[in-house]
Parts: C-alpha cells; structure tokens; sequence
C-alpha cells in the first residue's frame, strides 16, 4: 500500500483537529482534560520546532553567504530581497484597504458596531500586556540587529540580531584565503546538513503537533465567539486569499517565471504548518526545507531571505493591521479622510517590520495605529474574539510570501531548476 504524503497527513490531522475541537471542547481522557493533553502534544511539537531555529538559521546563513562571495553579489541580493519584501507588503495593505472600504465591517445596518457588540471581558488585560511594548517597538527593530551579546540573543530567541551576526560572519568567511576558508565553511555545511536531518525527523511528527495545536485552539475559542464580528473576520480573510490566490501568484508569473500551482504544492507542509503553529519562526525550519529540497531554490538564496523574511516580512500582519484599525474606525463612527487612512497605510507597513519579535506583535502594532491616528484604544477588544484565529491564517500568508521572494529572489539571479517537477 502506497504511503500517504506528508502534506496530505497534515491536512487530515488539521481538518480532524477543527471537528474533535468544536464538538467536543470538554472532553476527557482518564480524567485529564482533553485540552490539557492538546496543550502538552501541541507544545511539544512547537519546544521541537524552536530547538532547530538557532543552530539552522546560523548555519544556513553563514554557508549561503559564503557563497555569495563578493561584496557585489551580496548587495545585490539584500537589494532584491528587500525591494520584494517592502513591494508585498504594501500591495497587501492597500488591498486591505481597499477591502475594509467596500466591505465597512464596522457597520450594521448603517450604524456603528460598538453600539451593539460588548467589548472582550479581558480588553483591559489585554491592552495592559501590550501597552509596555506600544511605544518604542519601531525604533527597538534597529538596536535588536546589533545585540551586545550573540550568545544571549540566541539564548532569547532575538534572530534579527542572529541574522546580522551570522550575515557578518559569512560575508568575512568568504573573503578568507581559501586554506582557511575551506574548513570553516564545511563545518558550517556539516552543522546545516545536520539539522536538516532534524527537522525531517520533527516533520514526521508534525501531524500529531498539527492537530493538538488546532484542536486546542477551536477547544478553548469556539465558533460561536466569531458571530458578533463575523463580518470583519470575513474581511480579512477575503483580503488574505485574495493577495495569497491572486497577487502572489501574479508575481510569481511575471516576476519569477514560474508555475504558482507547483509552488503552492510545494509549500502545503510549510503552509499547514505555519496555520497551526502561528508563529513565522517555529515554522522557518519547515518553510527552508520546502523551499530548498521542493522548489528547488538553492541553500545560497534560500539561506539569505527566509530568515529575514520570517523577521520582518510580514504581509498578511501589515493587512491585518490596517483592516483592524480602520474596522475600529467605523465601529466607533469615525470618519477617516484620505490623509489619515494615508497614514495608517504608511504605519501598518512600518509596525509591521517594527514590532517583529515583541509578544502580541500585531496588538502592539494596532495599538500604536491607533494612538497615532486618535482612534479609542479600547476597540482592540472588538477584535480580541477572533484575533487567535485570524493570527492563524495572516501567519501562513507571511510564510507563503516570504517563500515567493526566495523564488523571484533565485530566478532573478539566474537559477533555473526551481520547480522544475
């Protein structure tokens, strides 16, 4: 009998994991609760994920820098690499924009949604975790790229300062005599060949991972929350299909010259992954592997954006934010000239990189939208319902995005055996 594929395991485990988590949400097994055994399967999967970040970021970085080279090459590729990603982004907040326009989620029936919907019970909770990082996140971005101690970045999980360092080192390996570059970089090779071992050995566990971690989510959160917001939940994932289905796949065609449809089949583990995780991070193991053994990309571009990528591109975050901010607007009845939705556009796509790495990132990024544009901060609890689920499918966007970039990214540097099969 024929094995079942690894992607198509992931996708049952996740549609089984929506069915046992919204009919049965207070299950038991021996007298544990259901969601508790969720909760230790799910967080085991995530501590297996989280192991492999630091030793595969550092060595993929430093063996694909090195072999770039010259320093001629390897600002040709931080220029292309950051063009893609500041081009995606905002395609994907103005057609946010666009959306939450024409949709007017804030609405019912022509009035304000605040008059009618209660706020979050734990809004103040919320705003109170948030509020410590709402100031100073965007100027943050530029002191975590040099930390004053590598060790304890890595140890803290800060990469932005990991990528420089490992950037650094790779760049400087390379200009080495080749006696004394040679065996630093095959250590670095060995480390990388290492750890993709893992993260195969990981993989195969991912579908019992997968659906502990979405079974807990539709468990504790239910369907039944989304009602009252609905309509601003269906917004957003309008938003994201349609820059997921439409806009990236354009880019693909025009700017990388290749099939989206072998693409998209080559990324479904990195995709169903990044949905049940919600984290950019954990799930950058499995989207190198996709990228690199399925599309195709070589370790030398694959090594260079999607590490940064899963730090500061973050295209279906930068979407999220300006729907929700100007969601808020129309639930509370603001009236948002073209100015001030001009600077919500320009902030989402600046938070959007800012606040990387901060707990509750996209919270932090609305709240300071808000501050900024003189919406009231407590309407983040109109969105606090579905804020867990949405988090789930703009994450799988960001992946997805980032993984297009490596591929432009390679054909534009002449690469041509990218999905080939």
């Amino acid at each position: 009998m024929k094995k079942i594929a690894l992607h198509w395991q992931i996708l049952i485990a996740l549609i089984l994991a929506v069915i046992c988590g919204t009919a049965f949400p207070d299950a038991s097994i021996g007298g544990l609760a259901v969601t508790e055994v969720y909760d230790f399967l799910g967080q085991l999967f995530m501590n297996a994920l989280k192991m492999l970040i630091v030793p595969l970021v550092m060595a993929s970085i430093i063996v694909g820098v090195a072999g770039i080279g010259t320093t001629e090459g390897f600002g040709r590729l931080g220029v292309k690499t950051l063009g893609y990603y500041m081009l995606t982004s905002l395609l994907a907040i103005v057609l946010g924009l666009a959306l939450v326009n024409v949709m007017q989620p804030g609405l019912v029936e022509g009035r304000p949604l605040h008059e009618t919907v209660e706020l979050a019970a734990n809004t103040e909770e919320k705003l109170a975790e948030v509020s410590e990082h709402s100031t100073d996140s965007v100027m943050q971005v530029f002191l975590r790229m040099v930390p004053p101690n590598i060790i304890a970045a890595a140890a803290e999980g800060q990469m932005l300062g990991l990528i420089t360092f490992a950037l650094l080192f790779g760049f400087f390996a390379a200009q080495l005599t080749p006696q004394r570059r040679e065996p630093v970089v095959r250590f670095w090779e060995g480390v990388n060949d290492i750890m993709l071992g893992i993260t195969d050995l990981v993989m195969k566990f991912a579908p019992l991972g997968v659906f502990a971690l979405v079974a807990k989510v539709f468990a504790t959160t239910g369907l039944e929350a989304i009602v009252p917001v609905l309509w601003f939940a269906l917004t957003v994932l309008l938003a994201l299909n349609l820059h997921t289905f439409v806009v990236l796949p354009l880019l693909l065609i025009v700017l990388g010259r290749v099939n989206p449809v072998r693409h998209f089949k080559a990324m479904t583990p990195a995709m169903i992954t990044a949905f049940s995780t919600d984290s950019s991070m954990a799930t950058l193991p499995v989207s190198m592997d996709c990228v690199e053994r399925r599309a195709g990309v070589s370790n030398r571009t694959t090594s260079f954006v999607l590490p940064l990528g899963a730090t500061i591109n973050m295209d279906g975050t930068a979407l999220y934010e300006c729907v929700a901010a100007m969601f808020i607007a129309q639930a509370y009845g603001v009236e948002m000239p073209f100015a001030t939705q001009f600077t919500v556009v320009m902030l989402a796509l600046l938070t959007s990189v800012g606040v990387a790495g901060v707990p509750s990132a996209s919270l932090v990024a609305i709240v300071i939208i808000l501050n900024a544009t003189g919406l009231p901060v407590e309407g983040i609890g109109l969105i606090l319902a579905v804020d867990r689920l949405l988090d789930m499918c703009r994450t799988t966007v960001n992946i997805f995005s980032d993984s297009c970039g490596a591929v432009i990214v390679a054909r534009s540097e002449g690469e041509t055996e990218i999905l080939k099969a």
